[in-house]
């Protein structure tokens, strides 16, 4: 019966829990996707995790769909990064990069010479973005050729040596939440009749080419795969969600990964239980957990480990906070995307807070 607190292999890494701090979009980048010192120490912070995942890092200057967001693509971008996970390392931690592509998410004003966006299909998606000048729709993206799919796909690759150059143990690929690779999966926004259409098969070969480019680059040991069935956040659907995922994890179980992390905001299933016993290799559980729900998942073998975000957010300590049924901190949702280190690196630790 595993719980929080034992330790957990994957790949070749030991982590020494199972407590998972969450990738989370912070928006503290500048505006050349280049990390700001101070990142280093909202990582260091974290560090009693058993793994820390990065906030959704750009592939290339086409994959950014949100204010100052990271990038990995440049030699300043890992220069920046190295500051990270050389403060990790130095306390014990583990970190892993989450590299992303956002697809028809992204904004014209968020991309070289305010092109448009590119997706499967040229579908708009419903909904807003927001920008530093206020919320704007979204606009309609242009199909991608077969070509270009094949250099994004090298640009998954790449930026995944890139982690590796930068010190990260590792990557996650982003392949949920609505950006380009779950586009691909949907049945809303893939319209495609060639080899990327239609079937399941034809629309997971996207997910599949970067998960094999990538396993390549890095090995699959050190690579992990975030996945989110059945959610509609950005406007996606999945009409055949659940015969879709069993047909990827089937080919996952292939692949060896480091881990399958799974987190959806699908608000009327639990997809943990549908798809866990299917995976053959280490399974994160992630989205709308607290202690209780993570020691029953665990204790049931419903999971591998239990990923948290605001909790950890809030919490830099949040395994020590757990470990003594402690008070905690509560998020401050206004600060979540605004620059700077308010709401970032301020969060009191138990101890201080003790002491107030």
């Amino acid at each position: 019966m595993a719980t929080l607190f034992d330790g957990l292999t994957i790949g070749d890494i030991k982590l020494k829990n199972r407590i998972i701090f969450a990738p989370m979009t912070r928006s503290r980048a500048n505006d050349e996707g280049v990390q700001p010192d101070f990142v280093a120490e909202y990582y260091e912070q974290r560090v009693s995790g058993g793994l820390s995942i990065t906030e959704a890092t750009n592939v290339s200057p086409m994959a950014k769909g949100y204010v100052r967001t990271p990038g990995v693509y440049t030699p300043q971008q890992i220069e920046s990064w190295k500051k990270v996970t050389e403060r990790v390392h130095t306390k014990d931690g583990k970190i892993f990069m989450q590299l992303f592509h956002t697809g028809r998410i992204a904004l014209p004003d968020f991309l070289p010479g305010n092109t448009s966006p590119v997706a499967p299909s040229a579908v708009k998606a419903a909904g807003e973005n927001y920008t530093d000048d206020g919320m704007k729709e979204f606009v309609e993206p242009r199909e991608l050729s077969v070509d270009e799919i094949a250099v994004i796909v090298q640009d998954f690759a790449t930026a995944a040596k890139n982690a590796i150059e930068a010190g990260f143990d590792g990557v996650e690929i982003h392949g949920a939440n609505g950006y380009l690779i779950q586009q691909f999966l949907s049945t809303n926004v893939n319209k495609r009749t060639d080899g990327y259409g239609g079937s399941i098969e034809n629309r997971s070969k996207f997910l599949f080419e970067i998960l094999d480019a990538v396993t390549e680059a890095i090995g699959s040991e050190r690579t992990g795969l975030r996945l989110s069935p059945g959610g509609e956040f950005n406007d996606i659907k999945e009409d055949d969600a659940e015969e879709l995922y069993k047909y990827v994890i089937a080919k996952l179980n292939d692949y060896g990964l480091a881990y399958l992390h799974i987190g959806t905001f699908d608000q009327n299933r639990d997809w943990h239980p549908v798809l866990s016993p299917l995976y053959s290799g280490v399974y994160f559980a992630g989205v709308g957990f607290d202690k209780d729900r993570a020691e029953k998942v665990l204790a049931d073998g419903g999971a591998d480990a239990i990923v948290f975000g605001k909790l950890f957010l809030a919490n830099p300590d949040l395994p020590e906070r757990f470990r003594q049924n402690a008070p905690l901190n509560t998020p401050d949702e206004s600060t979540f995307y605004t620059p700077g280190e308010k709401g970032y690196t301020d969060y009191p630790f138990l101890e201080m807070a003790k002491a107030v």
